[in-house]
């Protein structure tokens, strides 16, 4: 009976102590996080990123791309054949879908149009950017980054500086007199924007005589070359690229516009490929198809 009563009270003994270390530690424990600690510190750390967290795009999905171009302005940039039948030509403006493993992400569509005079590409693009790290990038800030890499690998030219002000400014010091600059003034300032802007309807116009057009140097439509462009979804360029070629063989000429809309980036790629041997495709008649199917694409990503 007496070494039960003894192992009572060792263990009666015991628990008091054990219930002041826990007690102890506790309250160490409660003063190091009321304190600032690590702990409390990371806690608002992530709370503060949850309630930052970027918002995703405008866009959570893509067209069919297909069906997605304006079928009238398709048309117009792919002439058909003579001849063909009702079935041939609505396989041709139908086009064909690229293959996808996310539609949600990335599709296309490519159409290819050949006559006797020359065979014409057209394909269209889109691609949904998506950030996976929300709490530093959003959606809209991933697209931007995805453009600007196209556009610097487009490398395009710099700008060239008004031409208009700069007759006006050298003729004026040179000739004392203000009736003598005048004259002059006006021809090129005139002239100058007269060539580029009706480029867009010369090259229209003379689309049916581009071989003519070529042959004579001093006839022959403007280039309007590669540029950024304004106006076109949040941000767009243009990037014209003519091969090179011999004296006698046929140039072929691919125009590409590239836009941003939002997290959704559209590229539009049209080349025209002459048959004719020293053909040049005007610049201002395949540029001007090209931006008028961008921008049916820009209005139907508005609806």
């Amino acid at each position: 009976m007496q070494r039960k009563v003894v192992r009572v009270r060792r263990v009666r003994g015991v628990l008091p102590a054990i219930a002041m270390l826990t007690a102890l530690t506790a309250g160490l424990t409660a003063c190091t996080d009321g304190g600032g600690g690590i702990g409390t510190k990371s806690d608002a750390k992530a709370g503060a990123k949850a309630g930052t967290a970027a918002q995703p795009g405008k866009y959570r999905s893509l067209p069919m791309p297909c069906k997605a171009a304006d079928a009238k302005k398709v048309k117009a940039m792919l002439p058909a054949t003579e001849g063909l039948t009702p079935e041939a030509l609505a396989a041709l403006y139908a086009g064909v879908a690229d293959a996808s493993y996310d539609a949600d992400r990335r599709v296309g569509c490519r159409w290819t149009s050949q006559t006797l005079t020359d065979t014409r590409l057209l394909s269209v693009g889109f691609e949904r950017v998506v950030s996976y790290d929300r709490a530093t990038t959003s959606d809209d800030d991933k697209a931007r980054q995805v453009y600007g890499r196209q556009l610097t690998a487009a490398d395009l030219p710099a700008p060239a500086p008004s031409t208009s002000p700069t007759p006006s400014g050298a003729g004026t010091p040179a000739s004392g007199t203000s009736g003598a600059t005048p004259s002059p003034a006006p021809t090129p300032s005139t002239s100058a924007p007269a060539s580029t802007g009706t480029g867009t309807s010369t090259g229209t116009g003379t689309g049916t005589g581009t071989s003519p057009g070529a042959s004579t140097s001093p006839s022959a439509p403007p280039e309007l070359g590669s540029r950024v462009l304004e106006g076109l979804g949040d941000e767009a360029f243009l990037d014209d690229k003519l091969a090179a070629a011999g004296a006698t063989a046929a140039r072929a000429r691919t125009v590409r516009i590239v836009f941003r809309t939002s997290n959704v980036i559209v590229t539009v790629e049209y080349s025209v490929q002459p048959a004719l041997p020293g053909t040049v495709p005007p610049s201002g008649e395949t540029q001007d198809r090209a931006r008028q199917l961008a921008q049916a694409l820009v209005e139907r990503f508005n609806d």
